[in-house]
């Protein structure tokens, strides 16, 4: 089809080209004219393949087409106008000249935004949904028929960019392309625009973005960001225009703790603290502001308004220098219209717009050995002085931001793109393991091979304790207040909810967990982890105790709880993410740093939250991930003589053997959550239809491989057979199938080799003598999939009612009517004693019944109900020491005595 387009910009540009790459033969390009020497993308693109380039400054004159310019347009023959962010009013008789007529791209769902700044009022208006309309032009504003629409969430901190570079700039190149596609193919639709639910708002410009201050906190969030980069939201205060970049309504666990700035009009005045600028709604909400820009242009960080401008400046080295002059001519080939870039030459007031900054990143990545930099970098250093400084210091290590190179692994699952890290995490970078060794990581759901991931050695694990114990000896972690560190775990949680989609399916992709079960689990409590003992960061206190007195002196005797220093956590496969969570904050609460040893089987989300943890602004070396085997990493880590911890979640075999480790090379704290056998008493006064739901929940929740798992429920004679049948009914229902479908209840066993212990577990209860009722075999068909199973006629001396599956079997015994004490002593005749449950109407036998159980956790009339203020441990093989709640952070304390004569 032959095409005239007719725009501007980088995504004038990539939609020219992609029509280009379609086949289709575009005939002419009208962009707008150069600015300051300069062309637009789009005109330079096209001058470079020999389409020809029209530059009208205008296209009418008194409401008149201009005959010129409609004759060098009707000249060229074309089908159909392709108007990619066009911001010039076209004539009706350029619109409608060709015989498909023209098609317009807008950056919101009409007819909701129509005019030039929809972005901006979607964010303003606080949107939960945005997205891009194609339509057919016509001679209204934003008024035609409906072509294609797609749509997005909108997150609470988007601004106008990240909108722009997350959705609007890569989706709606090709929705352009789709629109065309189905043009040619003559299967476009034309659907009128309703009136219904239709808004116009003007034009945003500088004069009208001042900030109305008789607005909640969420409306000025929404203002701010709203005008984010342009034209900037503003207020008068100190005697200046101030503009506002970086909102963010995210400020729990802050205090608004500083220096007080007066702002007229506002509810309250503004604090300045280290995190930012905190402003107030007329609701007393709090948002909080990273940027401000001061009236002469000049961009500052909003912590540091009253600390004036940095005078000390680095001295550059020769290499430097050469790089300076190297960025120098970047500059100039940005800025024609500048005889010299001298180190005062503001990159903006030079003529520079928003395409260049883009520019001026690739430029510096291409000159300074990829060297990455944030848009946000060259609005924070516009004079090329301060530009200079801001990239040595990048490139010298000293800017905690500075960014980290990763080799993603990329697949597109679940309708979305998955970036997953697949090397080591050691010091803050991704690095390769000792002699680039390797293994498979494999998708339970199929078998097939996700990735290959780094095999961390004996050498990896010292250089991870090394950059540890730097860490907490030399590096911010340790210098940094409790507050600070609550604020950085705070905005780990934030990101980790902000990419719980990502995680998710990272989880359903190499765990097998049920995306479903994984959103609100896996991840979702992993989140709330964090959120939880980043609150406690501050509040971690010691005592004053009475002694006796040293006569004729006094004393005062004082306790401090005191970080231990480098810990080891070593973590299973069954919710990889939610383990790790449970351990790591609580240890990063307590202020340690961590070397983690992830499942072999399932790594991935741990190295996907070493990604997050750079993006939290963790310091370097304070989080390292080693995945590898147990026999090398856990046991060089419980061997390492500084290491001063080791928290280990696993089997009670292997926990006996890292306690014997531990003890031997440093005598090293340790906490231990070991293997379950946990009972679930169930009488005949109980709620039957709750207790059938919740004890199918306590068997095949997570597809059994649960810690906590009922691992043999008792059942009262006389409602023995109605619960087994009730049972049997509803693992009839349960939908097996591939962990990413909505309507999944039972995914696959997380590896093969735990599949066939299953097989064989489940064989073996049958050979002895139990009653399978259903299951007990391999599904068939691709993939590590088990049958939800049941056996009855339990007796104890069977191996199935001794030790666990972990997987979807349930173990049920009768006891006999009335007799509590007898199926207590049952249920207690094990070494375990993780959890136990109990189901009655019957509140005093409740209460004896969970005195008697002895296990860490007692479910009364429920079961997996988990919370991460309450503390989660075993009794006797079950382990020793607490995850969850307080009582955590005295795994990774220790407490030290101070006493003073006076």
């Amino acid at each position: 089809m032959k095409i005239a387009v007719i725009g501007q910009s980088l995504f004038g540009q990539e939609v020219y080209c992609h029509l280009r790459e379609e086949g289709h033969e575009v005939v002419g390009v009208f962009t707008v004219p150069d600015k300051d020497g300069k062309a637009d993308p789009l005109g330079l693109k096209a001058d470079e393949d020999g389409v020809p380039v029209f530059k009208f400054p205008r296209w009418r004159a008194r409401g008149q087409a201009l005959p010129n310019v409609v004759a060098a347009y009707q000249a060229l023959g074309a089908e159909l106008n392709v108007l990619p962010f066009c911001s010039q009013l076209i004539p009706t008789e350029i619109i409608s000249a060709p015989r498909h007529g023209s098609i317009i791209y807008h950056p919101s769902l009409l007819p909701r935004h129509r005019g030039a700044s929809a972005i901006n009022w979607t964010l303003i208006h606080g949107d939960k949904k945005g997205g891009f309309t194609i339509f057919w032009a016509d001679d209204g504003l934003d008024t035609g028929d409906l072509l294609l629409q797609k749509e997005c969430e909108i997150f609470p901190d988007d601004t106008v960019s990240t909108l722009y570079s997350r959705f609007l700039f890569p989706e709606g190149i090709k929705g352009m392309v789709q629109a065309v596609k189905l043009i040619a193919e003559g299967r476009a639709p034309r659907l009128p625009q309703p009136e219904d639910g239709a808004t116009y708002e003007g034009i945003q410009k500088k004069e009208t973005a001042q900030i109305n201050w008789e607005q909640p906190a969420e409306a000025i969030h929404n203002w701010i960001r709203g005008n984010d980069k342009v034209p900037g939201a503003w207020t008068e205060a100190c005697g200046q225009k101030l503009t506002f970049f970086g909102s963010t309504l995210s400020t729990e666990g802050l205090v608004p703790e500083g220096e007080t700035l007066p702002i007229p009009g506002a509810h309250r005045p503004g604090v300045v603290t280290e995190a930012g600028l905190i402003l107030f709604g007329n609701d007393d909400r709090m948002l909080l502001v990273k940027n401000i820009q001061l009236e002469d242009g000049k961009m500052i960080p909003a912590s540091q308004f009253f600390r004036g401008a940095d005078s000390t400046g680095l001295e550059l080295t020769e290499e430097d220098l050469v790089m300076a002059e190297a960025v120098r001519g970047a500059w100039k080939r940005i800025l024609p219209n500048v005889l010299e870039v001298e180190d005062s030459t503001d990159f903006f007031k030079s003529g520079a717009a928003s395409v260049d900054v883009v520019r001026l990143v690739e430029e510096v990545k291409e000159l300074c050995d990829g060297l990455e930099l944030e848009n946000e970098d060259i609005y924070m250093a516009t004079t090329f002085g301060d530009f200079i400084q801001l990239l040595v210091r990048k490139m010298r290590g000293d800017n905690t931001e500075s960014k980290c190179v990763i080799d993603h692994v990329e697949k597109t699952v679940n309708k979305l793109t998955l970036r997953m890290p697949h090397q080591l995490f050691i010091g803050g970078a991704f690095v390769d393991a000792e002699g680039a060794k390797t293994y498979e990581t494999i998708n339970p759901t199929d078998g097939s091979v996700i990735c290959q991931v780094s095999l961390a050695q004996v050498s990896d694990v010292d250089q991870a304790v090394a950059a540890a114990k730097d860490a907490f000896e030399h590096g911010l972690w340790g210098k940094i207040s409790a507050r600070d560190r609550g604020r950085l775990l705070y905005r780990l949680a934030d990101l980790m909810e902000k990419h719980q989609e990502e995680l998710a399916t990272i989880e359903a992709l190499d765990a097998g967990a049920v995306y479903t079960l994984a959103l609100k689990t896996h991840v979702g409590m992993s989140v709330q982890t964090f959120r939880y003992f980043a609150g406690w960061c501050d509040k971690i206190q010691g005592a004053t105790i009475p002694i006796n007195q040293a006569r004729p002196h006094r004393n005062l005797t004082m306790t401090r709880k005191e970080p231990i220093g480098v810990c080891g956590i070593v973590i299973p496969w069954n919710y990889p993410l939610m383990m790790l969570s449970w351990k790591t904050a609580a240890c990063l609460a307590a202020g340690n740093t961590v070397v983690i040893k992830p499942a072999q089987v399932t790594p991935l989300t741990a190295l996907k939250l070493a990604e997050l943890t750079l993006k939290a602004g963790i310091p370097k070396g304070v989080i390292n991930i080693l995945p590898g085997s147990g026999s090398v990493v856990g046991q060089r880590l419980s061997d390492h003589p500084d290491v001063r911890k080791i928290a280990f979640t696993g089997s009670t075999e292997v926990g006996k053997h890292i306690m014997k480790s531990c003890a031997v090379s440093n005598v090293k704290k340790v906490s231990l959550e070991l293997g379950g056998k946990s009972p679930l008493i169930i009488f005949a006064d109980c709620d039957l239809r709750k207790a059938v739901q919740m004890g199918m929940s306590s068997v095949f929740f997570n597809k059994g491989e649960n810690c906590i798992a009922a691992g043999r429920l008792f059942v009262e004679d006389s409602i023995h057979d109605q619960f087994v049948q009730r049972v049997v009914e509803e693992v009839g229902k349960m939908k097996i199938g591939s962990p990413l479908n909505r309507d999944t209840t039972h995914g696959p066993q997380n590896h093969e080799a735990h599949l066939r212990k299953l097989v064989e577990y489940c064989q073996r209860g049958v050979k002895e003598g139990a009653t399978l009722v259903c299951g007990g075999n391999q599904v068939p068909r691709p993939g590590f999939f088990f049958e939800p199973t049941v056996f009855t006629d339990v007796e104890d001396h069977m191996f199935i009612a001794q030790q666990e599956s972990f997987g979807p079997v349930m173990i049920i015994s009768r006891f006999a009517n009335g007799d509590v004490d007898a199926v207590l002593s049952r249920a207690n005749a094990t070494e375990f004693g993780l959890a136990s449950g109990v189901f009655t109407r019957d509140i005093s036998k409740a209460l004896y019944v969970s005195d008697k159980l002895e296990a860490g956790t007692v479910f009364v009339n429920t079961y997996n109900k988990t919370d991460v203020a309450a503390p989660f441990g075993g009794f006797k093989q079950s382990g020793f020491g607490k995850d969850l709640g307080e009582a955590a952070l005295n795994e990774y304390l220790r407490v030290k005595t101070v006493t003073f004569e006076y």
